[in-house]
Parts: structure tokens; sequence; C-alpha cells
């Protein structure tokens, strides 16, 4: 009897094609992958010192608007504040941040030993059994703690059912978001934060500088993404995105499905990341395989005009959407938009980064949070021209008391983009 599901798709066919003449790419790269050496030899982890501050800062924050404790799912939050790396599942592990005192590790029983594997401040743990509710351990340290009857703040990660399941085990408490807690304290990167960002941009940048000229016509994106990830790797990064878009695809700004090999005289458009010690870099580069025509030129130099704009906009006090609008406004005197139409500027200047790709805030139109010493952005302004091709350009920045400061310089011009 014939099933359906038996054969594989033709997009399953096509995919693992890719992926093995991807690797095949990688292993012809390899005798020059020996040449590059781990960077990251220097990166100093967070230490027990920098999360106490962290937690201090947390309680802080929590007294000044209120809120008596603050509940985190597992994620990048979860790890900044106690150092615990777990998954999300049906099966809840959370912290439970108090505004006094050590927070609470919530889990099941038989995880606890994993989970304190990687607990890295001092903290109680709870557990529950498989036919217990958990929110009735947390709400169990909480009137312990006598927090029960108080605002209790939620990360804004939190899944409904956790937040649903303690508004019933707590029936007294007020639920708020955990915003000016959690945001409170993650935005604002600290010394060794920027340090590790820095070691990670280094990794990309380097990555780039190997993959650059080892892109050859014929080449799809996937084989360009996989040299990227493969020398990222040797560099000492963990890759988190290798992303390269040929011709017509570099206008749509996150790809598309279409395979198209690389031509003469076709943009490449790459946008890659990755992560040292959990902090991550964000790096953009676009440049035209062979010679560039005219057009391609003046786009280029437009998007290069824009990134430094975004950066000169950038300082102390003003709001972040204020450098989005900066940009805007640039782009609608040469014709594009207006606003995020095409051609032009589909998506906002940048977004905030560090232990996630993407973090609040970004650099969009209407958001008012003002920039202060340690945030940290990219600056992607891209001008996208459907049918034809998109430029974008990438560095990432943080903001320091006398302005912004690359982690990566931008590129010098078109021929030479990285």
């Amino acid at each position: 009897m014939f099933l359906a599901h038996s054969r594989p798709s033709r997009r399953a066919v096509l995919g693992g094609a890719a992926a093995v003449l991807a690797t095949s790419i990688v292993r012809a790269a390899e005798p020059d992958l020996a040449g590059l050496s781990d960077l990251t030899g220097g990166a100093v982890p967070i230490g027990a010192a920098e999360r106490a501050r962290r937690l201090a800062r947390a309680q802080a924050l929590m007294k000044a608007h209120g809120i008596a404790a603050v509940l985190i799912e597992p994620g990048s939050s979860l790890i900044y504040f106690t150092g615990v790396v777990w998954h999300r599942s049906e099966r809840l592990t959370a912290a439970v941040i108090p505004v006094e005192g050590d927070p609470c590790i919530v889990t099941p029983f038989f995880e606890e030993p994993s989970v304190r594997q990687t607990l890295a401040v001092p903290a109680e743990v709870r557990v529950w059994q498989e036919d217990e509710d958990p929110l009735k351990v947390v709400a169990g340290f909480l009137r312990d703690r006598k927090l029960a009857g108080r605002t209790i703040g939620i990360e804004e990660s939190a899944r409904f059912f956790a937040f649903d399941g303690l508004a019933h085990a707590l029936p007294g408490a007020k639920l708020v978001s955990a915003n000016p807690v959690v945001r409170g304290c993650r935005m604002i990167k600290t010394p060794a934060e920027i340090a590790l960002m820095q070691c990670a941009t280094d990794v990309t940048i380097a990555a780039y500088r190997w993959t650059h000229p080892r892109v050859e016509a014929g080449m799809t994106g996937a084989q360009i993404g996989a040299l990227m990830t493969a020398a990222t790797r040797k560099l000492g990064g963990d890759p988190e995105f290798s992303m390269a878009l040929i011709g017509p695809a570099a206008a749509l700004p996150h790809g598309s499905r279409e395979v198209i090999r690389l031509a003469d005289g076709q943009v490449v458009l790459m946008d890659c990341g990755c992560t040292v010690q959990g902090y991550q870099s964000d790096v953009s580069r676009t440049w035209v395989h062979g010679a560039a025509t005219a057009e391609q030129r003046t786009v280029w130099d437009r998007v290069k005009a824009a990134q430094a704009l975004a950066f000169r906009a950038a300082r102390i006090g003003v709001a972040a959407g204020t450098i989005d609008d900066a940009v805007r406004g640039y782009y609608e005197t040469l014709g594009y938009g207006p606003g995020y139409r095409l051609p032009g500027l589909s998506h906002r200047t940048g977004h905030g980064i560090g232990m996630d790709g993407h973090e609040p805030v970004n650099l969009v139109h209407g958001e008012s949070t003002a920039l202060a010493a340690g945030m940290c952005f990219s600056d992607e302004p891209g001008l996208y021209l459907p049918g034809k091709f998109g430029v974008r350009l990438e560095d990432c920045f943080h903001m320091t008391d006398s302005g912004p400061a690359w982690f990566s310089t931008p590129p010098a011009s078109l021929d030479r983009p990285v």
C-alpha cells in the first residue's frame, strides 16, 4: 500500500541536497580553516559578584516600583539573574525573586539535581511532584515570605498558564508586568557584558574576513552561510545565524525560499551573528560579486550615509524613536518611502541586543525610551528595491556617557565591504 508520507517532499529533497552541498563546500575549505584560531580564550564569564549586583539592582527597582516579587520562566532572564540554563516545557521551572532575601527556584522533583548544576546564586530550591500544582508551590514560597497579598511582577515572556495559575493560587495578589525591574536591569549593560559582546563581534568580523574572499560564482546562499558558520565555530563563537541573500532575494530583509546561485554583478547581503559566554553579535555586510552597477553603488553609499546618520543621532537622553525618524527623513529626501513603504526602509533602524539577538528597546518610530549609558543597539538601516536587490549595513554600538561607541567599524566602501 502506498503511503503519502513515505516519499520525501520535493522541498525536503532540495533542502537535503542543499545541506549536502553546503557540507562539501565546508570540507573543501577545511585546510583554510586550519589557519584560524580561537579568539575567545580571554573571554571572562559573568561571575558571582556581578550576579549579586544584578539581584541587588532588581530588588532596588522592585522597591521603587512597589513590586514585592518577580516570577521568571526559563530563558535569558533566568540565566541573567540566577545562572540557571534550562528549557521550557509543560513542567514549570521558574525563579521567584523576592523584594528582600534570596530567590527561590521552583522545579520538578526529578529535575532538581540538573537545575542545580548551573545555579550560580544563593537560592532556596522548592520542588513539586508530578501530581502537584507548581504554581501552588510558588504561592507557598510567597506566603512564607509574607508577600502573598502584594503586587507580583511577571516577566514579559512568561507563558499564560504561569500567570493564570499564580492568579488562582494567590487570589489576593495583584499581577503586573515586571518590565520596570527586568528591563531596568537588562537594558543597561555593565563593562563585563560589553566585553563579551565585543568578543562575539570580533569573532563575527574575523569570520567575515575569512569568508568574503572564498565566495564564488555558482554558490547558493546556504553554501555561503555554511562557510561563515564554519569559520565562526573555528574562531570560538557559537554560531547563531549565518544568512546570505543573493540578488533579488536581498530585497527581502529576512530572505526567500528561492534557491539562487551567485552570478557576476549580483548583490550578496549577509546577516550573521554568534554567541560568546551567552552574549551575542549581529553584523550585516553587503557587496557585489564582480563589477557593480552605478545604481548598486549609489544605493550602497546611501545606506552607508544613513548608518552614519543614525550613529550621530544617538545621544544620551534622546528618545530611541528619533534615531529611526532621522534615517527615515533622510531617505524620504531621496525619494524612498514614505515611512515604511517600498522601495525604501521597510523595517526599524535598529534593535536592542545583549544576551538575546533582539532585546528591548528598538530604534523605531514612536519609541519614547530615552537613551542611557550602557544601552546597546544594532544600527542597520537598509534600502530594499523589490525585484532588484537590497543593501543593508549593520553594526552594533553601545552608549557611553559621551555618546555611542561601535562594537565593529562600519565598512569603508562597496569595494572594501569587510
